[in-house]
């Protein structure tokens, strides 16, 4: 797993790390990786170094230093450099210096435009990790000149690094540059930094505040059946979704815990008769009283929020057995939340709501700090609890959160949660941590996505469609 530190705690690191090492050695070094990737950005988007313009956006604090130091060793390798100062009697100074004796060129505020549209790059250098809210005037003033790609040093300036959010003007790069750790910014907020690198510096770091699953996580987490393997040992999953009237959300999440490789799926349902017919492996039937014996279940999608929508809900929490609780099942929890009374205090339970799911479940939206808002849930309902948004936050009531950073924003489609809710019926019924199931699930929806995709918009059944895809490219980095 990724992990991903607080702001304050990462200046925690680098003020350790400071004060043993030589002054001034650890901006340079994270000045020339800087350079490097300017180098390469240049190269990428020009086809050559030498000769190129580049022109920086330089803020008063240590991440103008970074971007004047990077400027000097840009000097090196004949790129023409320019720095727009915004607060000049606070630059850095020996990063100033610096730049002005590699032949670097510092142009007045009033001049930047002119030098910004000629840029071939422009670094983003203006605030650092320190920094909240968007971007004042005069910066913003000088991103409506920037037509060449941008290199944010260690983040997008007006993003806010523990929770990613804009609430004003701010950078949008297509590349940024981190030193030391990976902060929630990175994870949060994909749109606003592009492509991120990550530097070493030597930090010393402790456990992380929020993690990411990466490819092998799931690869490694996802089960496989082996020789030993039947239909019952990989996991018997019930859905309890759809009606007579809508029976979408049935198929939808009936197949997609099919096709995320349960042994045996059992619908239970208004909508039997459809599921079979487009599910022949499925056992269907048409109350959960009937369902038979299974080993998880998922619960919501289509069922309504009426008298029968609640005893469905109420008989599945009391069966004792793993449930996600997704759709319909997550507003009759918010409006009677004693059917929570027939579930085993011990008995996993996954919440998936959506921003107005969540926004009934708490009384409040999940505002800016999307992974508290799943923290605070996560402790109310005694659950995990898999925040869905562009970045999908999943937490668990000990405090531990996962972030799923998206391929895109194809997911934003009707249907795309009973996907979801299936697969972590899924991992439910195969015995995965809740907390690790609702993050696997949510890691293959999203590359299932992003496949069914392919830089067009697609449908919920594109996705379920695309899921063996989806999970041969998780297994091949296993075979």
């Amino acid at each position: 797993m990724q992990g991903i530190w607080t702001t304050e705690r990462i200046r925690a690191a680098e003020d350790r790390l400071l004060a043993v090492t030589p002054d001034g050695e650890l901006m340079r070094r994270a000045a020339f990786a800087l350079a490097v990737h300017a180098a390469e950005m240049l190269a990428e988007h020009t086809g050559s170094v030498s000769g190129r313009r580049v022109t920086l956006l330089v803020g008063s604090g240590n991440n103008g230093g970074d971007a004047l130091w990077a400027g000097a060793f840009l000097r090196r390798r004949n790129v023409a450099v320019s720095a727009i100062l915004l607060k000049p009697e606070r630059a850095h100074g020996p990063g100033l210096a610096a730049l002005k004796r590699s032949g670097g060129k510092v142009v007045s505020l009033e001049d930047g435009p002119q030098w910004i549209r000629r840029a071939d790059l422009v670094v983003d250098g203006i605030v650092g990790i320190s920094a909240r809210g968007p971007l004042r005037p005069d910066a913003a003033a000088l991103l409506e000149h920037v037509s060449a790609p941008v290199l944010a040093v260690d983040l997008p300036s007006g993003v806010d690094p523990d929770t990613g959010a804009v609430d004003g003007p701010a950078v949008v790069a297509d590349r940024t540059v981190t030193f030391g750790a990976l902060k929630p910014v990175h994870a949060l907020a994909p749109a606003s930094c592009g492509e991120v690198s990550l530097v070493d510096i030597g930090l010393r770091l402790s456990e992380p505040d929020l993690q990411r699953l990466d490819t092998a996580d799931v690869a490694a987490a996802w089960p496989v059946p082996g020789p030993d393997d039947d239909k019952y040992s990989q996991g018997v999953v019930g859905v309890a979704a759809g009606s007579a009237t809508y029976p979408g959300a049935a198929v939808l999440a009936a197949g997609a815990a099919v096709r995320a490789t349960s042994g045996l799926v059992r619908y239970a349902g208004h909508a039997a008769d459809v599921v079979r017919g487009q599910w022949p492996e499925v056992i269907a039937t048409g109350s959960v009283t009937d369902a038979g014996r299974v080993q998880a279940w998922v619960v919501g999608p289509g069922i309504g929020t009426g008298h029968e929508g609640r005893e469905v809900l109420r008989f599945v929490l009391g069966r004792g057995v793993p449930v996600c609780a997704d759709a319909d099942a997550t507003t009759i929890i918010a409006r009677s939340p004693d059917v929570l009374d027939a579930r085993d205090p011990d008995t996993p339970l996954v919440l998936t709501p959506h921003a107005g799911e969540f926004e009934r479940l708490m009384g409040s939206p999940p505002g800016a700090d999307r992974v508290a808002a799943a923290r605070a849930a996560a402790r109310k309902y005694d659950a995990v609890v898999l925040l869905k948004g562009h970045c999908t936050v999943v937490a668990a009531p000990d405090g531990r959160a996962l972030v799923n950073t998206p391929r895109g924003s194809w997911l934003a489609t009707a249907g795309s949660g009973d996907v979801l809710s299936g697969l972590v019926g899924a991992l439910l019924a195969a015995g995965l941590d809740p907390w690790l199931a609702a993050g696997a699930a949510a890691h293959v929806h999203s590359l299932a996505g992003s496949l069914a995709a392919d830089g067009a918009p697609t449908s919920a059944s594109g996705i379920l469609g695309a899921i063996p895809d989806a999970l041969r490219s998780v297994r091949s980095l296993t075979s």
